[in-house]
Parts: C-alpha cells; structure tokens; sequence
C-alpha cells in the first residue's frame, strides 16, 4: 500500500491529509500560519503540528509516506526554496517530498486538467497557471508595494479606513460602521479612533468578512471594494493567460481561497469572469469545490509516478473536513 500526505500552507492556517493510493483518508491535521515569510519559526511549528496530527490519526510515521507534497503560501521564488528546502527536512522530510506555491495545489484540486489558471484570495492573493505545455508562470503574491491588492490580510484595512473616512467626512456613511464597532467591541468610532492610536493595535484579518455582510445590504462602499478585488483578480489572470499563451485554448481558470470560496455571492467572481472571457473565450471560471489540500494529495501521487485513479478522483472531489479539527498552535 502507498501511503500520500498533502500540506497546505497559507497565511492564517495550514491544513495536512493523508490518503493511501485509492483515496481513502487516513489522517488530518492542522496547525496556524504556514507562511515562512510571516514568521519561519511559527511556520514550521504550524506544518510540523499539522503533519503529526495526520500522521497521528493515521497510525503512520514519515518513513512510511511514499510522497509529501508541500503547497505553501510564500513559496514563490528560489530564494523562498533556499529557505523552505531545510525547513521541511528539519522537521524529518528529507526525501520523497516536493514543494510548490500553495495557488499550484488549488489549480490542481479544482480541474480534471493538468494545465489552466488559479486566483487565490485568501489571507493575501496569488494567481499562477500551467499551459498545455507544461510551462509555468505566477503573477503576484508579494503584496501591495510589488503590484497586489486585497486578500483578507489588506482587505481588513480596507474596511478599518472606510469606517474612519465616514466618520471623518472624506467617505459617505457606510453599513460597515455599525458592523465593525460590533465586530471590535466599541461605542463609537471616536473610541476605536483613540484605542487603535493609542495602543498600536492592529485589525483583524477576519474583519475582511464584514465587506460580505454589507455587501449584501447593498452598501456601496462594500460593494466598491470587493469589485476592485474582482478588477483586479481579473488583471492577474489575464496577465497569466498572455504570458502562457493560452488565449485559445479550453481550460478552468480555478477560483480558491476562502474569500472566492466562502462568501462571495458574484461580487468579485463577476469582474474575473468579464476580463477572462474577453481574452479567453473558451476558458471557464470555476469555484473550487474541494480543500485545497486535496491538490497537493494528487500532486503527490503524481509526483510519485501514480496516476490519481477515478476513484481517488470521486472520494476526495468535494472533500472539506477540517472543521471539527482543534487547532493546537498558538
């Protein structure tokens, strides 16, 4: 029997499933922040706390696995390898293991193809793609100085200034107001103001969600921000789909993250559906359905000579249990 353990690495969580060669789950874990360029340290407690728990579930040791595949968020260029290479094999993966950029583990979680486009909008966002032939290109993934915008990690931003524009005069009144001091726990606007000022404080990430909620009131600055989010996902993948040369060809332009995933009602899927079809007809968008997590298992059965079976393909398509999992990391 083969045994295949996948990890997925992103900016708040990092999730890790093991399966033998039919797809049968045999262990799950999950630890914080997966992300060397956030913080190393916590990044490789977070996999190491994740793979032990799958590992654990399982009844299996490292030895065992016949392939890990690590999809991590920051593993975006060689400098990144140079960091991420020593990291998983001191944690005990030092052979029969690769690793890729977390948005490569989504596209193949998210089409029966082994060729097409990921968005990624999650914590932060990322967009890479794979042509027919093989070739591989990421656009973005390093944050607003480098050329991005949005994802949850800017989006919270986005939110926390909108409410202190209404409340200043520079921006109109918005539902998210009422949301955020609810979500923070103040009064008023003026007390955030001053604790946020006075204390160094800094927003949380999931605030991000609160654009969702006033979106679908129908305010109009929520909804002005999650179309720029959509405006500019679309950019990226259009930028991936000319540098691959892809303008022609039939393929799914993959939609992952939890902000794609989880909340969106076509309020940023819309814009990325319009620029992809004006350069790529014959593309379709798509949501994925499953964790992303399960990419990196077909990824590592690939990566280990074995073609992911029809039943493996049925058994773990619509996977997406991990809830119920306690995240131990702190």
């Amino acid at each position: 029997m083969s045994y295949y353990l996948g990890i997925d690495g992103g900016g708040t969580k990092t999730y890790a499933l093991l399966t033998d060669e039919r797809g049968n789950v045999l262990g799950k874990g999950i630890g914080g922040n997966g992300n060397h360029q956030i913080d190393r340290g916590l990044a490789a407690q977070s996999i190491r706390e994740a793979a032990e728990g799958a590992l654990a579930e399982a009844g299996l040791r490292i030895h065992e696995l016949s392939h890990t595949y690590f999809g991590l968020a920051g593993a975006d260029r060689e400098a990144d390898y140079r960091i991420l290479h020593p990291l998983v094999q001191e944690l005990g993966f030092t052979r029969n293991y690769s690793i890729n950029c977390d948005t490569m583990i989504g596209l193949r979680a998210g089409t029966g193809n082994p060729y097409g486009v990921a968005l990624i909008c999650g914590t932060g966002t990322n967009s890479a793609g794979r042509n027919p032939a093989g070739e591989h290109v990421q656009v973005g993934g390093f944050d607003y100085m480098y050329g991005d915008f949005g994802g949850g990690g800017s989006l919270n931003i986005e939110v926390f200034r909108s409410v202190i524009r209404a409340w200043d005069g520079r921006e109109q009144p918005t539902v998210l107001t009422p949301l955020l001091l609810s979500f923070l726990g103040y009064d008023s606007v003026s007390d955030m103001f001053d604790d946020f000022q006075d204390h160094g404080k800094h927003v949380p990430v999931h605030a991000a969600k609160l654009l969702f909620e006033a979106a679908a009131e129908q305010d109009a600055v929520a909804l002005d921000i999650l179309t720029r989010q959509g405006v500019e996902l679309g950019k990226a993948a259009v930028a991936v789909i000319r540098k691959l040369g892809m303008e022609q060809d039939a393929f799914d332009v993959v939609l992952a993250g939890s902000l794609l995933t989880r909340g969106d009602r076509g309020w940023i899927r819309g814009p990325i559906e319009q620029a992809v079809a004006a350069v790529a007809p014959h593309a379709s968008v798509v949501t994925l359905a499953t964790e992303p997590v399960v990419g990196a298992v077909w990824s590592a059965m690939e990566a280990d000579g074995t073609a992911v079976s029809p039943e493996a393909y049925d058994k773990m398509r619509t996977f997406r249990d991990f809830e119920h999992i306690k995240q131990t990391t702190t």
